[in-house]
Parts: structure tokens; C-alpha cells; sequence
């Protein structure tokens, strides 16, 4: 990440920087250099950049936190990205769980203080339409990460970070952090075709396989007087590596003779460092991706635009499971009764269709968004936006756990759950007041949101054909909707020569309603409704300290309300089951940063102390029943949990050879519960112990040296400390199915500039072939190469 060609890229680029309903703020963290950019963006001051353009910027335009970039050289260049998530690779304290190529129901953003499990304390968008998934949080039951499908990595122009709930524009879901994907809008014709194949040799257990993955993509795009247009297709058929297993606990086996003598079973110790055996794998997931988008401006005026979006993504995944055990015929065994090694595990422990789940689901998923707004950078500028996101069509089908493999291949009894009709929209109104004009000492944001989001889920059996027939008897039926209204305002004001203080509050009202839960046409649960109204005030100070040196201070309060799903969502399925609570808390936090940031000439370099108390904390842990032999998740309210870090950035080019740029960053985290009411096995068993997926230390680091203008080569490491899944930090084993491992990973990339139209790349993710886990197993060693035309 090199400052100045970032500074450039902002700069030009910033009039589609934070478009629609990503209202900006001023861009700190990227400071002096800046300034230098362009004269079109020159302003800087108390560490605090306004970055302005020849057309319309987004509102609001001032915060001073942290904020990082990566701009679209930058990701080709240095990063094998086959999905949007891979932009954030290397930012610092920033993880996403992508477990394959097109891994589209467990991709979740970490923050510094949100871990893996927490999908909804982070807010994703693109140009300004959201793509968080806040219709639930984490995985627990139904998937809730965010939409990155709707983002291809050819498209997007320039990533965004902002770390911390500082700017009063956000709901409290920005407590972690909040990125926003720039893409492509042309000034002139341009097209984009490129093709990448990706191959992953694995080995685990007693698998042993290579998996494969294709990407091709293709742009066009063009600019003719007042319209400006852009059109976006990818395709993506990936394999992926098995994801889970089929276990038995050796301790829940007898001596005897009984059940049928099978061999394959493999020995090992659980999270928990119990012994057990693994049977079996079980999602092993082929997954083929269409992504299709159109955008759309027009310039009413030099000073006003009007902006339309349209994204399809369509997604068609197969599960495969495959039995390690095999009969003394030399037969995969499935079903039924097993023994291994003298040990019976027969009655409740025997094998049943949930242990080798076999799956098909189709999705296909719409997104829109508009937006009306004005850049005159005079007293007033306003806009208006909104966006909407549809589940057209999302089915899952899956056989019983009564239909086990290999019959169930062929049909049989089984499930189909249907998730038509779940989605969300936005609306927002938001303006900007300079009374003093452009120069003047106050600048006032402010703004009226309405966000509303619809889950319906219903989950039916199926007796004859479940991969064909429809729906029989209910299953299950999850209903319900929530609504956050907001009224915020913020006031930049430059106090003194060398202060600038930003003051800022956000008024909610939040509801829900129309909850219900069922799991049969005579069993159901309705709930009443509910409405709470919070107050959220933010606060930050910079001063310039030296004419290199900035130092700021952030604090905040966000409120994260309870999603649809956490409320209502309770779901059953073959090997899975989660747990409603619809009296969850809201979750309250206030956090707050201090930063010192001093421009090297060539490089930037950061040091942040960061600190956050989070009251009610919302929490789905998940454990497996052995009895039941199923994931149980449930959600609940932690009573207080406290966290402190430092983290140190730094951003270098040119750094001791022309040739050479490098970036890396360290991140300490100090993150304890102090206070739970709940528990996981005995009172008081959480007590002190650290929150789930936040390592104490996490590194990045990548270094690109260019050869010449056409060869370039970049090395990236990524570190992260022993960290647990569990509220109780018992998963004391990371390294087994279901546990978490600390990891130290290396990538390679090397681009060729071939001509002015051909680049060619080749790059290897995970060169020292670490083998590590965060529930499910990473991949391993991967090679990428990819072929690009530009025109």
C-alpha cells in the first residue's frame, strides 16, 4: 500500500469513492501525503484530509480515525485475489474466514475486537449499497456474511476501511469496522477480459486430492457527453477442500464384537483434546457463480448526478460427503452399527444420513441501488439514496438423517428449506451546511436512515425424492422483520490553529415485529412487538503537533440490535440446530481510540491505542452434542466484555532501494470477559477467559519489488496468534476439526506486463503449505494463474 500512488488514486478517484449510502468522512490515516496529490485535492490539515473532485463526492466529509485504502493496482499487483474478500488480506487486525474460492455462506469479517462468529459488528458496501448480511449475525443455523459475491475483483477501483464506530452516519454494526468497495466508473470506452485457474493439491486425514478452480471475467464500460455506463460479468466454478467431518468420541464407544468391522477410521484428539475418531468427511463443496452487474450515471448538471445499480449473483453448490470406513468386502460403509478396532458404536452412536450429509442448493440473489446528489462544495450539497436486496430464489435440499449415503445419492426422504423473499432495503436522506463556506471553521453533516430487513424460512420434509420433489410437511418456519430509524448530525470545527474537533450524535429507533417461529402446523410461537430508542454520541480531536506529526483521539458509543434472526431464527436441520432468544438485549458499546501518525516523506507510519466495552454482548456459540450428534448453537447476551490493543501500521515506498515498497502491521488485543451471567458447562466457566476468535497478537507483512516496468514480484506473510472458539476457552486443541489454530502463512505473486493490453500472473497463497483451522480447515498450498486483457 504505497502512499503516494494511493494519494493519486484518492484523489481522482474519490468523486466514486464513497457513493449512495456509504456516506464518507474525512479520510485520516492517509494524511499528509495526500495533500500532493492533485490540485484538485489539496487540502489537509490537522492530520485530516478533504479529498475533492470534478464531480459529485458522498456526505458526510469529516472524521478524523483511522481509515486505510488499497487501490486497484495495488490488489493486482500484490494479491492472488479470486474473491472481493481477498482485497482486505493484508489490513491491519482485519481477518475474513474464506474457507475455498466462492465461499459464500462463511465468509466472515474480523475486526480487532469482532471475532469470526460476529458478522454483524462490521458493515460492508459497494459504491455505497450494503452488503452486510444484518439479517442475522455469524453462521448459528442460517449463514449471515456478507454479499461479497456481488463484488468481483476486476471491478473494484478502490477498497476503504474505516476502523471504529466514530462517524454518527453508521448504525452501531460499524462498531468493528467499515469497508467500502469503490468499483469501476469510466471517464472514456475501456473493456477488461481475464481468465485464472487455481489448483490446490490437499492432504488431510485420509484425504488425499487435488481441487480445482476457473474464474473468467469481462468489462465494458464507456462515457458519452451526461451518461457514463459500466457492465460487469464473471463466472466462477470452484472445488473446494472437504469442510467437515463425521466423528465419534472414543469414550462414547463399548468393547464388543457388535456392528460391522470396518477399517479407514483415523485417531485423533478433538478441540477439547479428547480422543476420538474421524470417519469421514463431510461438506466438500462444488460450487458454480454467475455475477452480472450494471451501473448506470447521469449528469444532470456539473454539480449533481444521479447514479443506478443492478446486480444479479447466481449460485449452484453441491455437499459431498465420502466414508473413510470401508467393510472387510472393501465397501464404503455409511450406516448402521460400526466397529472399529473391537470398539461397537451401535444404539445412539451408530451412523445415520446426518453424518454424511449430502446437499444441493440454488441461489440467486438481486441488488439495486439509486442515488440523487449534488457536489458543489458551496454552502449546501444534499443527497438522496436507496438500495434494496432480494432473495429471489434461495433453496437448500438435503436428506435425512434417516436416508443415509449411498441410497440417498439416488433419492429418499429428506428436507427442502426456501428463503424467498428475505432481504432488505435502505433509505437516507442526508446534507452538508458550510455556513462559512468551503474555508470556513464548521462544517455540519447530517442526516434521516430507515433500514429495514424481512427473513422468511421455511423448511419443509419431503418423503419421496428429496432432490426433486417439493416441500411436504412443515419442518420448520422462521418469520420475522426488523426496523432501525435514524437521525444523526456531526460538526467538524476547527477550534484553534492546529486543533479540529469533530462532535457528533446518532438518534435510533429500532423495532421488531411479526416474529414466528414453527415446527409443525399445530406447534408455532408468535411474538409481540418491540421498539427501544438510543442515543449515540461520537467524539474526536486532532492536532497537528508537527508539521509531520498528527495526533487524534476518537470515542463513540454504538448500539447493535438484535438481528431478525437472532430473535426468531430457530432452525433444525439434519446435523444442525439453533437456538432463539427473542428478549435479547441490545448490544452497547463505547469505544475509543488514540493515534499517532507522522509522515516519513516516503512512508507513513501509525501507532493506535485502541480500547472497547461492550455491555449485553450479542454471542451464538456453538457446540457439538455428541448424544444428538449435531452442531447446537445458541445466542445469548454476555454480560461485559473489555478489550485493549495497540496497533502499529506502516506504508512504505520506495523504501532504502527505488525498487522496493513495503507495508506490514502488529496488532496486540487484550480481550476478556468480565462479567456473564450464562455459561457454558458450570457458573461462572467464561469468567476472565479471552473472547472467542481475537488472537492476542496478529501480523501482516508484504513486500513487491519491481524488476522493470513489466516484472514485479511480491511476497506477503500473515500471522495470527492461539485463539479460541468457545466463551469457556475450552477448545484447548486448534489444531482439529472445530478448533481454532494459531497460523503463519507466506503468498507469492509474480505479474508480467506483457504489452499495454496483456498482463499475465502467477502466484502461489500459502507457500509454506501451513495447515491450520478455524473450525473448518484453511487451504492449503494453491497455486493461481490468470491472464488479463485491457483494452
Amino acid at each position: 500500500m504505497r502512499p503516494s500512488r494511493m494519494a493519486v488514486a484518492l484523489a481522482t478517484a474519490f468523486p466514486r469513492a464513497l457513493p449512495a449510502v456509504f456516506t464518507p468522512f474525512l479520510i485520516a490515516g492517509l494524511s499528509p501525503v495526500m495533500a500532493q496529490a492533485q490540485d484538485a485535492a489539496p487540502s489537509k490539515s490537522l492530520g485530516v484530509v478533504t479529498v475533492t473532485g470534478g464531480q459529485p463526492s458522498s456526505l458526510p466529509t469529516q472524521i478524523p480515525t483511522t481509515m486505510e485504502s488499497a487501490t486497484r493496482e495495488q490488489i493486482q499487483e500484490t494479491i492472488n485475489a479470486t474473491d472481493s474478500e481477498d482485497a482486505l488480506k493484508y489490513f491491519p487486525s482485519l481477518l475474513v474466514r474464506k474457507r475455498y474460492i466462492g465461499d459464500y455462506n462463511h465468509a466472515i469479517l474480523s475486526t480487532r475486537a469482532s471475532g469470526t462468529g460476529n458478522s454483524a459488528r462490521s458493515m460492508v458496501y459497494a459504491d455505497g449499497i450494503l452488503l452486510s448480511n444484518l439479517l442475522g449475525n455469524g453462521v448459528g443455523g442460517l449463514s449471515f456474511p456478507p454479499r461479497w459475491g456481488l463484488v468481483t475483483p476486476e471491478e473494484i477501483e478502490r477498497v476503504d476501511v474505516m476502523y471504529g464506530p466514530f462517524s454518527a452516519a453508521y448504525a452501531g454494526n460499524s462498531v468493528g469496522a467499515v469497508v467500502d468497495y469503490v468499483t469501476r466508473m469510466p471517464t472514456q470506452f475501456e473493456g477488461h477480459v481475464s481468465a485464472g485457474f487455481v489448483v490446490q493439491p490437499f492432504s488431510l486425514y485420509n484425504t488425499n486430492d487435488t481441487y480445482r478452480a476457473w474464474q473468467t471475467s469481462a468489462s465494458i464500460g464507456n462515457r458519452s457527453g451526461d451518461w457514463s455506463w459500466w457492465l460487469n460479468f464473471n463466472h466462477t466454478d470452484s472445488d473446494g477442500q472437504p469442510l467437515t467431518f463425521a466423528t465419534r468420541l472414543a469414550s462414547a464407544g463399548t468393547a464388543s464384537s457388535a456392528g460391522t468391522a470396518v477399517s479407514g477410521a483415523v485417531a485423533g484428539r478433538n478441540n477439547a483434546n479428547a480422543r476420538w475418531l474421524i470417519l469421514g468427511t463431510g461438506t466438500q463443496y462444488h460450487t458454480r457463480q454467475d455475477h452480472a452487474k450494471a451501473k448506470v450515471a447521469y449528469d444532470f448538471s456539473p454539480t449533481v448526478r444521479a447514479s443506478y445499480t443492478l446486480a444479479t449473483w447466481q449460485n449452484t453448490s453441491q455437499g459431498s460427503p465420502s466414508s473413510y470406513l470401508r467393510n472387510a468386502a472393501g465397501q464404503s460403509v455409511y450406516s448402521g452399527a460400526i466397529n472399529v478396532g473391537g470398539t461397537a458404536f451401535s444404539g445412539s452412536q451408530a451412523l445415520t444420513g446426518g453424518d454424511f450429509v449430502q446437499s444441493q442448493q440454488e441461489s440467486i440473489h438481486v441488488m439495486h441501488g439509486l442515488s440523487v446528489k449534488s457536489h458543489t462544495q458551496g454552502v449546501w450539497d444534499w443527497e438522496l439514496s436507496g438500495s434494496l436486496y432480494n432473495y429471489q430464489r434461495d433453496q437448500l435440499r438435503q436428506n435425512a438423517a434417516s436416508n443415509p449415503l449411498p441410497n440417498a445419492s439416488l433419492g429418499g426422504a429428506g428436507t427442502v428449506a426456501d428463503g424467498r423473499g428475505t432481504g432488505w432495503n435502505t433509505l437516507a436522506a442526508r446534507g452538508t451546511w458550510r455556513p462559512e463556506g468551503v474555508k470556513g471553521t464548521h462544517v455540519f453533516d447530517f442526516g434521516v436512515q430507515q433500514d429495514s430487513y424481512q427473513l422468511s424460512y421455511v423448511t419443509s420434509n419431503i418423503s419421496g425424492n428429496w432432490l426433486s420433489d417439493p416441500g411436504g410437511s412443515l419442518a420448520a418456519n422462521v418469520q420475522g422483520k426488523t426496523q432501525l430509524r435514524s437521525l444523526w448530525g456531526q460538526d467538524v470545527w476547527a477550534l484553534a490553529r492546529d486543533w479540529k474537533a469533530v462532535l457528533g450524535l446518532r438518534l435510533e429507533n429500532w423495532s421488531a415485529d411479526d416474529g414466528l417461529t414453527a415446527f409443525s402446523a399445530s406447534s408455532s410461537q408468535k411474538y409481540a412487538k418491540r421498539s427501544e430508542q438510543f442515543a449515540s454520541p461520537k467524539f474526536a480531536l486532532s492536532y497537528q503537533w508537527q508539521p509531520d506529526t498528527v495526533l487524534k483521539a476518537s470515542l463513540g458509543r454504538a448500539v447493535r440490535f438484535p438481528t431478525v434472526a437472532e430473535l426468531y431464527g430457530a432452525t433444525s436441520t439434519t446435523n444442525s440446530q439453533y437456538i432463539n432468544d427473542p428478549n435479547l438485549k441490545p448490544e452497547k458499546s463505547w469505544t475509543g481510540e488514540l493515534s499517532a501518525e507522522k509522515d516519513l516523506g516516503n512512508a507513513l507510519a501509525r501507532l493506535t491505542y485502541f480500547a472497547e466495552n461492550t455491555r449485553d454482548a450479542l454471542y451464538s456459540q456453538s457446540l457439538y452434542d455428541t448424544n444428538a450428534n449435531r452442531t447446537i448453537s445458541r445466542v445469548q447476551n454476555v454480560g461485559r466484555i473489555a478489550t485493549q490493543g495497540l496497533e502499529a501500521a506502516y506504508n512504505g515506498q520506495s523504501v532504502g532501494w527505488r525498487e522496493l515498497d513495503l507495508s506490514g502491521s502488529v496488532t496486540y488485543a487484550h480481550s476478556v470477559i468480565k462479567e456473564n451471567a450464562g455459561y457454558v458447562n458450570t457458573p461462572g466457566d467464561t469468567l476472565g477467559k479471552q473472547q472467542p476468535n481475537i488472537p492476542k497478537w496478529r501480523a501482516t507483512a508484504l513486500a513487491t519489488w519491481r524488476f522493470n516496468p513489466q516484472w514485479s514480484t511480491s511476497l506477503g506473510a500473515r500471522y495470527s496468534g492461539p485463539q479460541y472458539r468457545t466463551l469457556n476457552n475450552a477448545d484447548v486443541n486448534g489444531y482439529a476439526y472445530m478448533g481454532v489454530s494459531k497460523y503463519f502463512t507466506t503468498d507469492l505473486r509474480v505479474q508480467w506486463r506483457i504489452n499495454k493490453t496483456l498482463t499475465a500472473s502467477f502466484g502461489i497463497d500459502n507457500l509454506n503449505n501451513y495447515k491450520y483451522w478455524n473450525f473448518h480447515p484453511y487451504p492449503q498450498r494453491s497455486y493461481h494463474a490468470n491472464l488479463r486483457a485491457d483494452f
